[in-house]
Parts: C-alpha cells; sequence; structure tokens
C-alpha cells in the first residue's frame, strides 16, 4: 500500500545498478563503523504532521525533566512478553499497513528486495541508535532534511520494527550500545505511546566476511544481541529473532542469501519478510507463549 501523504514510497534499482554498488562500505554514526548498502534511488519526501519543538530540540537524544518511562501495559501484566516472538499463522501482508521499519541499510534492503509493497520505511545507509536522533538524512516533502526519528515521529502507526547494530559494531563498549538503544526506544514510545515495538536482532555475516578479521564479525553481532534482548525484556518491547532465520548450520549467513557477506539479496530478503509474516503478535500462539513463559 502506498500512501504519499504519510509513507515513503518503495524505492526500486536495476539489477545491474545494485551489483555494482553493494560492495561499498562507509563510514557512519561516532565511533563505529558503517555499512553501505546497494545505492537506491532518491525516495519520494513523505507528508509531515505537526512536529512538536520537544522533537525538534532532542539532536542528542535526551530531554531535559523527568525521564522516567512508564513500560506499557504488555510489560506491567502477570504474564511476561514471549521471548523471542514464537511461529505463528503467516499474516496477509496487510498486517503491515501501519508498521514502520526503522534501520539502516539492511532495512533498505527488505524495502527494496522482499516484494513487500505496504509498511513504511524509514531507513539510512551507516544510520546508528546514535545517528537517528541527530543526522539529518531524512528528506521531506518540503526539501528540508530532518533526522530519522523526527521523521518516525511524524507518521501513524501501530508498530515499530527496529534493526541496528551492524554499524555500532566498532563501539568500544556494548554499554554505550545499551544506553543508547535505551534513549532510543524511550523517545519512539514517548512519540508513540500505543504502538507496539519489536526489537530485531541483527543477522549474522557470511564466512567470506568472517575472513576479514575485522569488528564485523559474528562474535561481536552475538554479544549484541544479547544486549537487544536484555533491552526488550527492560523495556518491555517484543524481542523477534531474524537472525535465527538468516543463520545456517555453520552460524554463518548463507552464500546464497547475500551480496557481499553483509548485505541481503533478494532471496535473503524475501526470507526475512517470510520470518516476519509467520512471527507476528496476532495468534493464540502469543497467549499461549506468555502463560508457558
Amino acid at each position: 500500500m502506498e500512501d504519499t501523504n504519510k509513507s515513503v514510497r518503495k524505492r526500486r534499482l536495476p539489477v545491474v545498478a545494485v551489483l555494482a554498488a553493494v560492495l561499498l562500505l562507509t563510514t557512519g554514526g561516532s565511533g563505529g563503523g558503517g555499512m553501505s548498502s546497494p545505492p537506491a534511488e532518491a525516495a519520494e519526501p513523505v507528508r509531515f504532521k505537526a512536529v512538536s519543538a520537544a522533537v525538534k530540540n532532542r539532536a542528542d537524544g535526551t530531554e531535559k525533566g523527568d525521564k522516567t518511562k512508564a513500560l506499557p501495559e504488555d510489560a506491567g501484566g502477570a504474564e511476561p512478553l514471549p521471548s523471542p516472538l514464537p511461529e505463528t499463522e503467516a499474516v496477509e501482508d496487510t498486517y503491515f499497513d501501519a508498521a514502520v521499519f526503522l534501520g539502516d541499510s539492511r532495512t533498505e534492503g527488505l524495502s527494496l528486495y522482499s516484494g513487500l509493497k505496504t509498511g513504511h520505511f524509514y531507513t539510512s545507509v551507516g544510520a546508528t541508535v546514535e545517528s537517528v536522533f541527530s543526522k539529518k538524512d531524512f528528506k521531506t516533502e518540503s526539501g528540508e532534511k530532518v533526522p530519522l526519528l523526527e521523521a518516525v515521529a511524524a507518521q501513524d502507526c501501530d508498530k515499530v520494527y527496529i534493526m541496528l547494530g551492524i554499524n555500532e559494531l566498532g563501539w568500544s563498549k556494548t554499554k554505550t550500545y545499551h544506553d543508547q538503544y535505551a534513549k532510543l526506544i524511550d523517545q519512539v514510545r514517548e512519540d508513540h505511546p500505543e504502538a507496539k515495538i519489536i526489537l530485531q536482532s541483527i543477522p549474522p555475516v557470511s564466512a567470506k566476511q568472517e575472513a576479514k578479521k575485522t569488528y564485523v564479525n559474528n562474535g561481536r553481532i552475538a554479544d549484541y544481541n544479547e544486549v537487544i534482548k536484555t533491552l526488550a525484556e527492560e523495556k518491555g518491547c517484543y524481542f523477534l529473532d531474524v537472525a535465527a532465520c538468516l543463520t545456517g548450520g555453520d552460524g554463518l549467513l548463507p552464500k546464497d542469501l547475500n551480496f557481499d557477506g553483509i548485505h541481503l539479496n533478494p532471496a535473503g530478503c524475501k526470507v526475512w519478510l517470510e520470518y516476519l509474516r509467520t512471527h507476528s503478535l496476532e495468534d493464540d500462539a502469543i497467549a499461549a507463549a506468555r502463560k508457558a513463559g
């Protein structure tokens, strides 16, 4: 579904142009390594609702005053949220009509190659849990560039899927990642108190990437995924283990699911989408898992 008043139009690239560009790596975030993805044509800008001054003044990810956040009703109930989300009956793609997908180049790939025709994608190559507050790389209808979180704040939604972390693997402390991601969750919840927040685990990299012996490796990814799971518990969010569907028997990203060892190709993005369809929030399996937990 495309809504030119509220959503970002999906971007498409000729296959030749994509394959020529996917091997680039960029530097993104502060203190972290940024990853690049196949370049996309400029997205058509979104038409914004009125954005409060508080949203525009939070470039550092903090605001003055009491930042204590009440957990959602799900988190405060007698039954805990299932972690990770269990398999459910597959939903139709209309389930994602009012969903926001916030992420970096990997989420951009989901938009480009999965075949999903609905949802609202807010992505940036090299995006981090820090840069989404301050880096002005999302273009509005007026031509103004704003941070991703400001754009998300203006979008009506019922679910927010977040995948961020591949560009932060070079950060010296996982605690820095934890604390900044916590601020991001707090801000999304403040902007969309009724929306369900789903934290997605970071998919692995391939054997080719592992052989490079850089900080972008599966050991580091596993550490960050533990942080994400912990944050989901602390903040009353859902934890969706996307990495599970993109990990081969050897613990690596299969070569037939990626372009360059890091970014998912169309086949990989379709696997990801199918996992989203079969791990929804609208099934009796959710209630059963909560009771079992």
